[in-house]
């Protein structure tokens, strides 16, 4: 049961069952009524695929449009600490030191360019 009712994820229910226990809140609603009655893309659905604090973004008073655009342009913090986690890697092989990160797929740059 999602926040706003029950939804028919159909093939996404695993899924967003699955990132509902990651983010330890229920999914909110997709879609909202737009201007004109028909449903529109909720902002608070896609800062909730993002995993981000519920009101990060639309807790602040702008328009949904300005929400969406600034939920568009930011950055899913998860994929911000792989790509650190990678970077630094990548820099600990480049000064032949251990960072301690376990990051996967770590080096594939510099083993390519080491040829």
């Amino acid at each position: 049961m999602s926040a706003g009712g029950e939804v028919a994820w159909g093939a996404y229910a695993p899924a967003i069952r699955r990132w509902e226990q990651v983010l330890g809140r229920l999914a909110p609603y997709p879609t909202q009524p737009g201007t004109h009655g028909h449903p529109v893309l909720a902002p608070a659905f896609v800062e909730w695929l993002q995993g981000i604090e519920a009101g990060w973004v639309t807790g602040l008073p702008l328009p949904r449009t300005a929400q969406l655009r600034a939920l568009g342009n930011g950055v899913v913090p998860q994929q911000a600490v792989h790509a650190v986690g990678l970077l630094l890697a990548d820099l600990a092989a480049l000064l032949n030191t251990d960072t301690g990160t376990s990051a996967r797929g770590c080096g594939h740059r510099l083993e390519a360019n080491a040829a």
